[in-house]
This record gives C-alpha cells, sequence and structure tokens, in this order.
C-alpha cells in the first residue's frame, strides 16, 4: 500500500508539478484513484481533465511496472490466490473484484501477484470515482440474489463502505487488525 501511494502522488507531481495534497487520504471524499485525482485538480484550481487523468494514470502504470522490476511482484498475504481460486470452485459463491486504483494498475499488481482474473468481474476508479458505487457495480456484475456478501478489504474507507452497504467486512492485513493468512478460512 505504501509503495501504491509513493507511485501515485509521485505520478501526479511528475505530470503537474508542485501540487498541494491533502494530509492524509482519509481527507478525501472518494479515497479512490480517480476520486483523489478530481478533487486533488480542484483543490489545486485545476478543471477535472481525461487528458490528465490518462497522463497520471500511464506514468503511474510505468511506474508500477518499474517497481515490479525491481522489487519483484506484489505480495500477498498466505493463501489469497488459493483462497480466490477455491471461491470459484464453488457452486454456491460468487466473486467479483472491486477496488479503487485505476483498472490497468490493478490488473497489474494482481497479476504480479498471482491472480488469475480474466473470468472474474473487476470494477474500478474507471468505473466510479466513488467506492460504494464500485463495490455495488461489482456485485451487479454476479447478481443481486445473495443471502449475503463479504467483503475483504485492507482499510477503513473499505469498511466504511461495508457499513454503508450492509455488507459483511473482513477486514485483511495489520492496519485493521485482520487476518493475515487465508489458510482454513472457509469461503
Amino acid at each position: 500500500m505504501s509503495v501504491d501511494t509513493e507511485l501515485y502522488f509521485s505520478s501526479i507531481r511528475k505530470v503537474l508539478g508542485a501540487v498541494n495534497v491533502r494530509n492524509k487520504l482519509d481527507d478525501y471524499d472518494h479515497v479512490t484513484d480517480s476520486g483523489i485525482l478530481a478533487q486533488l485538480l480542484e483543490d489545486n484550481g485545476y478543471s477535472s481533465d481525461d487528458e490528465v487523468s490518462a497522463a497520471v494514470q500511464a506514468v503511474f502504470v510505468e511506474g508500477l511496472r518499474q517497481h515490479i522490476r525491481s522489487a519483484g511482484p506484489f505480495p500477498t498475504i498466505d493463501g489469497a490466490v488459493q483462497f480466490l481460486e477455491h471461491i470459484r470452485e464453488c457452486n454456491d459463491r460468487r466473486v467479483a473484484i472491486a477496488t479503487g486504483g485505476w483498472r490497468k494498475s490493478a490488473v497489474l499488481k494482481l497479476e504480479s501477484a498471482g491472480f488469475h482474473i480474466d473470468d472474474i468481474p473487476l470494477v474500478t476508479s474507471d468505473d466510479s470515482p466513488s467506492r460504494v458505487e464500485i463495490m455495488r457495480s461489482a456485485l451487479a456484475k454476479i447478481g443481486d440474489d445473495f443471502e449475503s456478501v463479504t467483503y475483504f478489504g485492507d482499510a477503513a474507507w473499505d469498511q466504511r463502505a461495508c457499513k454503508t452497504l450492509g455488507w459483511r467486512f473482513v477486514a485483511v492485513g495489520p492496519d485493521l487488525g485482520g487476518i493475515e493468512s487465508y489458510a482454513g478460512i472457509d469461503p
């Protein structure tokens, strides 16, 4: 996450030059790549611009590629790839990916980490700056006839979005005191 955030803001500065950024990611209304960029542009007196967004995305994705070449693939939590594969094999479970990242960067990071996502619906901040809307769209892509929805996330904004949607939230990673291994978790 920290590498991602550093590269993201570095990419913005490479395209726009010196800009003011808010103190914390949580200070933005929509903590997604497109949501933060839109607010950052507004904060700094720029109008929202598809060309600027495309330029920032291109620099960001290239930064991620360079990071992967020098540091190796993005790490996963133990058992995450196998857990996802197991869910895909279940007849009574469906899976979609909802992320606040841009599509190209999300696919690059997921594939570098060993996830095979070709047949999994992926909704990103290319689709909406709103995390709640991203999550709703991901659910719509797999249907809406569920007894319950469980979302695995690693940040407070994921947790808040789940609360808004009434979804079960499973914290992942140390930031929220979440799971640090998928071993033994029943999908």
